[in-house]
């Protein structure tokens, strides 16, 4: 059976998850998180990704991303799976898959959706039980998002430069949306939306 040919459009922001295989975890020290996220870099400004927002966890990755160029994503997470995985294996003495099948993702036609899932994908960590705030997980976008912290990997989305003209306001409205938190209708429609996909 072929594959679904993917929605691919440049200029348009998309959710990408991915997950490793059989739910198993795709990181398992320190040095992994790190060459995950050189890779991602890496590869981003290759194929012209834009990275708004990111969280590792511990067996599964959320991106929120603008490709410049069509199939520029897809590009992306085969070169981040392939060079990922290679170190992996070596550096934990295994072989074979990593992860389950190819990413997912989808597109993110408005503003509110877009700020609701900033929350979804930071707030990760939090509502799995490993952090008490945001700001204390070190393998997501927050600290750029919410405190200014420069990072290679980080681009600001036009929507995100839009909750104010100064940096510091910005910042502030950002934490803001966080103190709102998600309930449990924005949890219940983004599940929905993720699993139905």
């Amino acid at each position: 059976m072929p594959r679904t040919l993917r929605y691919n459009c440049a200029g348009v922001p998309f959710h990408v998850i991915q997950r490793g295989n059989d739910r198993q975890c795709c990181f398992l020290q320190t040095s992994d998180f790190v060459n995950y996220l050189y890779h991602l870099k890496r590869y981003a400004q290759e194929q012209q990704v834009a990275i708004h927002a990111w969280v590792l966890m511990s067996n599964h990755v959320h991106l929120l991303c603008t490709p410049h160029t069509a199939g520029g994503i897809s590009k992306m997470m085969q070169c981040v799976g392939r060079n990922y995985v290679r170190q992996f294996n070596h550096q934990h003495q295994r072989t074979g898959t990593l992860w389950e099948g190819r990413f997912k993702s989808w597109p993110v036609l408005n503003a509110q959706y877009l700020f609701q899932l900033y929350r979804y994908i930071e707030l990760n960590p939090v509502r799995a039980g490993l952090v008490a705030q945001a700001i204390d997980y070190p393998w997501s976008s927050y600290r750029c998002n919410a405190l200014g912290l420069d990072s290679d990997l980080w681009t600001a989305h036009p929507l995100y430069q839009s909750l104010a003209e100064q940096q510091p306001e910005r910042l502030s409205c950002y934490q803001m949306l966080f103190n709102l938190g998600l309930n449990s209708e924005n949890l219940r429609q983004l599940r929905s939306q993720i699993y139905s996909y």
